[in-house]
């Protein structure tokens, strides 16, 4: 991995796993995390569930391409939110500054997983039903991944030694 491309950024639909294969991947490679919702969250003074209440998902989409398009670290894992593949400037960004890695979920793993995390902020329209974000979100997902790790029924250890197994000989 070049000098200039040498982050990893993990795009994949919410409970996909991002934000905790994240922290341990950057542990294992010795390198730094960030959480790009929590960056959002600092640089707007809200949580994201006020933003979508306040901006719309409209609103939320426009501020979280903004501030993804501005993360620019070193050697550094990047768990984004679920929705910033809807910002076309923040993909182009990730795709200069890094590999991004799409963990795949099944829309069955998808469904059982969100049912036990109410609390989620997922950014859907109004009057989107969960698959059909699902299916417009995959296409993007697929678009621009740099490598797709597709975790079917695999522990967290194994998703992990997945995407590692990608950055072993590069790094």
């Amino acid at each position: 991995m070049s000098d200039s491309k040498n982050n990893i950024i993990l795009i994949g639909m919410p409970t996909s796993g991002k934000s905790t294969v994240g922290v341990i991947l950057a542990k294992i490679l010795g390198y730094r995390f960030i959480d790009a919702d929590i960056v959002i969250q600092e640089k707007e003074g809200r949580k994201l569930s006020r933003i979508i209440a306040e901006d719309g998902v409209d609103g939320f989409i426009d501020i979280e391409n903004r501030i993804n398009s501005e993360i620019s670290p070193k050697k550094t894992v990047i768990a984004t939110g679920g929705s910033v593949v809807y910002g076309k400037e923040a993909m182009e960004h990730y795709k200069e500054i890094g590999q991004v890695v799409y963990l795949k979920v099944s829309f069955e793993t998808l469904k059982k997983r969100l049912h036990h995390a109410k609390q989620r902020g997922v950014v859907m329209k109004d009057g989107q039903t969960l698959e059909s974000l699902y299916k417009e979100r995959v296409a993007l997902y697929e678009q621009y991944a740099d490598i797709t790790v597709d975790e079917g029924n695999d522990s967290l250890e194994s998703v992990i030694e997945k995407v590692q197994a990608y950055f072993s000989d590069t790094l």
